[in-house]
């Protein structure tokens, strides 16, 4: 019986993580057609980079890099064609269906798309996919001192504009 390769593995952990991904593009795209598009596009090069995922390492926090990445060179594409973003939708909730469970989830996902990138992406990371500090860090190029700050300054603004109505 032969080993599995690394794509093989990434297949078969992809639905599993498919979930995971959908709702981390959500965050950073800010729009559901962009979050589909963008973890279509995460897929195809994670399987056609497969050979550079090592294998034992977090398969999430690397396939996270390749979305951040990517959505970051179309941000950067439509600048250059002077396309304008489509504008946030309402997304919809999982789990209760009650009014005020939607109401608050409604409220906490358009508190999370008013914050900067930079703190949106880290609250994302770690506070929604709960990779740990060291993983988000990583995932994001940068020192951990600046992904804890980023997510400070990132909970404050969340808990200033939920307590202001919605208003900061």
């Amino acid at each position: 019986m032969s080993a599995k390769t690394p794509a093989d593995e990434i297949r078969d952990a992809l639905g599993d993580l498919l979930p995971r991904l959908r709702r981390f593009a959500r965050v950073i795209t800010r729009n559901v057609a962009d979050a589909d598009d963008l973890v279509q596009v995460t897929v195809e090069k994670a399987l056609a980079r497969a050979a550079q995922w090592r294998p034992g390492s977090r398969l999430d926090s690397w396939m996270f890099g390749i979305m951040k990445n990517a959505w970051v060179d179309e941000v950067r594409a439509r600048r250059r064609r002077e396309r304008v973003l489509a504008p946030e939708e309402a997304g919809a909730t999982v789990g209760d269906r009650s009014a005020a469970a939607r109401d608050i989830a409604l409220s906490v996902q358009a508190a999370v798309a008013r914050l900067p990138e930079d703190q949106r992406i880290a609250i994302a990371l770690v506070l929604l996919e709960g990779l740990p500090y060291k993983e988000a860090a990583e995932t994001l190029g940068i020192p951990i001192g600046t992904l804890t700050s980023r997510l400070a300054r990132g909970r404050a603004m969340l808990q200033a504009i939920l307590g202001n109505g919605g208003s900061a």
